[in-house]
């Protein structure tokens, strides 16, 4: 039996209860859900009033009307496309190559006092070193390719898993893992059904934050002997002073994160339906 089926029959009197529901703000929210974009709408107005009447010179930053030219004018030259595919790649592989690491390093320090002396004081070492000065050891470690750049991601994902699944396997209730012992489930049984289920909703915030932070840490490891992606496009662009391409830059990171926490969230629905302040959403 798993830890859905339950908090499943534990929460079934609480689901059997006739009495209406009174409809939730989340439910009302998307009536409502424009008035978000009066705020943002109102700064890119101001922003383009004050570069047109030259309070804000453009070599300082330029209007949104420029920056959105500009941003059309890499999609047609396939300046920008080509330099959201090489970062995705990287943060893809760099994002694989964490999750595993920092979800497996939990898992041995969750399950066990023994795991947790081992990994735990490591990783809080690890955790409170500074990217840039992991570049260079890295660059000597492993050369000037692509491998520094995708570590340097995979290290930087590889912390919030790690936290957020640890603590996670750690909050798992009490209870649940004696009724597992009452229906004589074997450690394995325990971990599948029980432990891992009751750390999963701690495992996608992790997951959530991880994404963030990976494209923070692209933008350090393209610094990295970089000849394409958006952080040798950013970098460029600031030798020759194109405010523009800057800010398009910075907001194509942006909407990929915002993508990314999109997706995450639309997985969150789906596995942990099973939780009633999920299915109220």
């Amino acid at each position: 039996m798993s830890v859905v089926q339950l908090q499943g029959e534990l929460g079934g009197a609480v689901r059997a209860d006739p009495r209406p529901r009174l409809r939730s703000a989340t439910a009302r929210g998307p009536r409502r859900g424009w008035h978000r974009w009066i705020s943002p709408l109102v700064v890119v107005l101001l922003w383009q009033l004050a570069s047109v009447l030259g309070l804000l010179p453009a070599r300082l930053l330029a209007a949104p009307s420029q920056i959105a030219a500009t941003a059309l004018d890499l999609v047609r030259s396939g300046t920008l496309p080509t330099a959201i595919a090489v970062s995705l790649e990287r943060v893809l592989l760099g994002f694989a190559a964490g999750a595993v690491a920092g979800v497996g390093l939990a898992l041995v320090a969750g399950l066990s006092r023994t795991g947790e002396n081992a990994v735990d004081p490591i990783m809080q070492m690890l955790r409170a070193l500074p990217f840039f000065g992991l570049i260079p050891l890295f660059i000597l470690w492993f050369g000037i390719g692509e491998t520094p750049k995708v570590l340097l991601v995979a290290l930087a994902v590889s912390f919030p898993l790690y936290l957020n699944t640890f603590a996670g396997i750690r909050g798992v209730d009490g209870k649940l893992a004696e009724v597992a012992r009452t229906l004589r489930l074997g450690r394995t049984a325990l971990v599948r059904h029980i432990v891992l289920p009751g750390a999963l909703p701690q495992t996608l915030v992790g997951l959530r934050q991880s994404l963030g932070v990976a494209w923070l840490a692209l933008i350090v490891a393209e610094q990295v002997n970089a000849d394409a992606g958006l952080g040798y496009m950013i970098n460029d662009a600031r030798e020759f002073l194109r405010t523009d391409v800057i800010v398009v830059g910075l907001l194509v990171y942006s909407a990929l994160g915002l993508l990314t926490d999109a997706l995450v969230r639309l997985l969150e629905r789906r596995a942990l339906v099973w939780r009633r302040e999920f299915l109220a959403r």
